[in-house]
């Protein structure tokens, strides 16, 4: 059912040459074994699932900080190769809430952007499956506009005092750091100046976390209340004021991986399964268009992530890729609606628990990461149009 049978075989990027074919079966054999001791549970699950135990196996295969420095716990593999490994664990519906964020956007900026100290405390925690990291962006009362935060974090001895609130914080409840947006200096002409990243202690004295629960009855979402918080500066990331900055090139590599595009593969993978292997003519063409979408938006999100492995800039593209990323994941479990007989019950077969779960968590894909409307927003003032 997890094996990516709807998408062609792709040459690598210009680099080492790996062999794919062999990856993916190792991947396979791996997502296998993890599904017979009960670790993943086929279309039930999403990569925010909180699986502790998952990442620390995950780290033990060596598919945790694939591309960073051995002196960090990473094993400086080629930037594809991770693509696979992610591709295989989000198609086969892995929880990998206690490290996708760190791994994915997290660590790399901490890489980029921390200070010594700070790479040695938290890098090897994450590429050892031990660190759960959290995003401090969205507000209370600030919509998607990140810069109206009202978050400030005010220099004192040794580093800073932060206050304010987040919310719609992925396992923030479990979190060993949140990256939190702030305010190191007041808005003034440009709302774009005075933000700043911090890398916030989520065990420090004055930080409360609320959870929220969603329409699965799950708790993955949270507010978080900072009450003078102490940060050190050492997890100042950038230096003050870079924040904006560091912020989209964050948001960069969280609209554009796989995990834009598989929510929801694993329903997908069920319904060519039941509607067999010859279908009448409407679920030949509902699941042919299906196909042909993901095909199109993974060679984009492909191109990004190729971009950005040299450091180059992405533009208008990660906007693009997930807004059509999340567009396609939202529309599986409708067309699966229309195809198939059968009533979504999350206590049913596990087709059904698979429509079921999908169908609760569909309307989070377009919200989480930025919303539609802004998306478009920005891809309109990339390409000029606004």
């Amino acid at each position: 059912m997890s094996r990516l049978s709807l998408f062609p075989d792709l040459d690598a990027p210009p680099g080492p040459r790996i062999d794919e074919a062999a990856l993916r079966a190792e991947v396979r054999d791996f997502v296998a074994r993890a599904t017979r001791d009960g670790l993943i549970r086929p279309g039930r699950q999403t990569w925010t699932t909180f699986s502790r135990e998952f990442s620390r196996a995950c780290a033990a295969q060596g598919y945790i900080g694939m591309t960073w420095p051995r002196r960090f716990g990473g094993h400086e593999r080629d930037p594809f190769e991770r693509y696979v490994v992610c591709e295989e664990l989000l198609a086969a519906g892995a929880p990998q809430g206690a490290h996708w964020i760190a791994d994915r956007q997290s660590g790399p900026q901490i890489l980029r952007n921390g200070t010594a100290a700070l790479q040695a405390e938290v890098l090897p925690r994450i590429a050892a499956g031990d660190c759960t990291i959290g995003i401090g962006m969205s507000e209370p009362d600030s919509g998607s506009d990140l810069s109206s935060i009202r978050s400030r974090a005010e220099p004192v001895a040794g580093g800073y005092r932060v206050t304010g609130r987040k919310i719609w914080t992925t396992n923030a409840q479990h979190a060993d750091y949140v990256i939190a947006l702030v305010r190191t200096a007041p808005r003034g002409e440009d709302r774009y100046a005075g933000l700043s990243q911090l890398v916030v202690p989520m065990r420090s004295e004055g930080i409360t976390v609320r959870p929220l629960r969603d329409l699965r009855g799950e708790e993955e979402l949270n507010e978080i209340t900072f009450d003078a918080a102490f940060v050190p500066q050492a997890n100042l990331l950038g230096a003050e004021g870079d924040g904006w900055r560091l912020v989209n090139e964050e948001l960069a590599f969280e609209r554009s991986g796989p995990d834009r595009i598989l929510s929801s593969f694993g329903l997908l993978a069920m319904l060519v399964h039941a509607v067999g292997p010859m279908p009448d003519r409407l679920a030949a063409a509902e699941i042919g268009r299906l196909a042909a979408r993901l095909d199109a938006t993974r060679a984009l999100s492909l191109a990004i992530n190729r971009r950005l492995a040299a450091g180059l800039p992405t533009g208008a593209l990660a906007p693009m890729m997930k807004d059509l990323g999340t567009e396609f994941e939202q529309e599986v479990p409708e067309v699966a609606r229309r195809l198939l007989d059968l009533r979504p019950s999350e206590t049913g077969s596990e087709i059904e628990g698979a429509l079921a779960t999908a169908i609760l968590g569909a309307p989070s894909f377009s919200l989480r990461g930025g919303t539609r409307e802004i998306l478009r927003g920005i891809i309109a003032r990339e390409l000029g149009l606004r």
